[in-house]
C-alpha cells in the first residue's frame, strides 16, 4: 500500500467524526459535505508522511475550512442587499436536501442550532471543538490564529451564551410563556377573537429597519412596521393567519419567539407583557442585535 493509499484509508476511517465536527460547526449537512471535500483536497495535496498525529491534523484542517466558511457566509450576507436575490444563496444551499437537514436538526437539536447560529464564527468554532469534541485549546488557538488563552476565552463566551438563562422559571415567567404560546397558536389558526383577548387594548407592534429591508412590509401587509402599529385590533389583524413559522423561545430570559430560515436565526419576536396581557411586540432582524441576544428554546 502506498503512502497516498494509507492516507486516504485513514481519512476514510476518520470521516464520520470529521463530518460530525463539520455539521456541528456549520449547522448544515450539505455545507459539511462540501467542507469535507475541500479538506480532503488540501490534505491530499500536502505531505502527510511526516505528520505524527494524523487524526489531529485532519481535525485541524476540517475546522479551519469550516471557520473560513463561516466567515465567508457572514461576508456574503453583509455585502448583498436584501433586495438582491443572491442574498439567499448562502442559506438556500443548506436546504437543498431537506431530509438530511431535518435529520441534522434532530441530531443537534433545534434549540442548540438556534444558539450556535447566534455565535460569532470564532466563538462557535472554539466552543464546539472544546466542549463537544475535547480539542485542546493549543490546537484551537492554531486553527483560529489566536493565543491559547484567547481561545479559552472564546469558548467560555460561547458557553455562557449557549447556557443562557437559568432553566428554572418562576411562576410569572411561565405564565408569560403560556401567553406568548397561546398568541402564536391563535395567529397560526386565524382566531381573531383569541388574539384580541390576549392583547392589551393599547398594544403596539413595531419592527426594526432590518425587518423592513428583508420584505417585512409586504409579508405583514403594512408600511407602518417601523413607525409602529397601535391598538389591539390593528395588531391582531396584522398577526391574523401569520407567524406560522415562529417558534417559541426565551430571549435574554424573557418569553418570545424566533423565526429561522434554513437553520439560521433571522427574526426575534420580543414580547412585553403588562397586566397579564401582551402590551408590545418588537420584531428584530438586525444581525448585531441578534448576535448579542441569548436565545434558548
Amino acid at each position: 500500500m502506498t503512502d497516498a493509499e494509507r492516507l486516504a484509508e485513514r481519512f476514510g476511517a476518520a470521516r464520520p467524526r470529521l463530518r460530525r465536527i463539520a455539521q456541528r460547526i456549520l449547522g448544515s449537512a450539505a455545507d459539511s459535505d462540501d467542507a469535507l471535500q475541500e479538506s480532503w483536497l488540501r490534505i491530499d495535496r500536502a505531505d502527510g508522511a511526516q505528520v505524527a498525529n494524523l487524526d489531529g491534523w485532519f481535525t485541524t484542517v476540517v475546522a479551519r475550512v469550516c471557520f473560513d466558511a463561516l466567515k465567508r457566509r457572514g461576508r456574503r450576507r453583509e455585502d448583498l442587499s436584501a433586495e438582491d436575490p443572491r442574498s439567499e444563496i448562502a442559506s438556500a444551499a443548506s436546504g437543498e436536501r431537506p431530509e438530511e437537514e431535518a435529520v441534522l436538526a434532530d441530531t443537534i437539536g433545534i434549540a442548540l442550532k438556534i444558539l450556535l447560529d447566534a455565535l460569532p464564527p470564532a466563538e462557535r468554532v472554539a466552543f464546539v471543538l472544546h466542549d463537544t469534541f475535547d480539542v485542546p485549546f493549543d490546537d484551537i488557538a492554531a486553527i483560529l490564529g489566536r493565543t491559547p488563552e484567547a481561545a479559552r476565552q472564546l469558548a467560555s463566551r460561547g458557553r455562557r451564551r449557549v447556557r443562557g438563562a437559568s432553566a428554572g422559571r418562576d411562576a410569572m415567567t411561565q405564565r408569560h410563556d403560556e401567553l406568548v404560546r397561546a398568541f402564536l397558536q391563535a395567529s397560526r389558526s386565524g382566531e381573531f377573537s383569541a388574539l384580541l383577548a390576549l392583547l392589551d387594548p393599547g398594544a403596539t407592534l413595531r419592527a426594526d429597519a432590518a425587518v423592513t429591508a428583508m420584505g417585512g412590509a409586504a409579508y405583514w401587509q403594512s408600511d407602518r412596521l417601523e413607525a409602529g402599529i397601535e391598538g389591539a385590533e390593528a395588531v391582531a389583524r396584522t398577526f391574523l393567519g401569520r407567524a406560522r413559522a415562529a417558534l417559541p423561545a426565551f430571549i435574554d430570559g424573557e418569553p418570545g419567539a424566533v423565526w429561522m430560515h434554513d437553520g439560521e436565526l433571522r427574526v426575534a419576536f420580543r414580547f412585553r407583557i403588562a397586566g397579564d396581557r401582551i402590551a408590545e411586540i418588537v420584531l428584530v432582524a438586525d444581525r448585531d442585535a441578534l448576535a448579542r441576544s441569548v436565545v434558548e428554546r
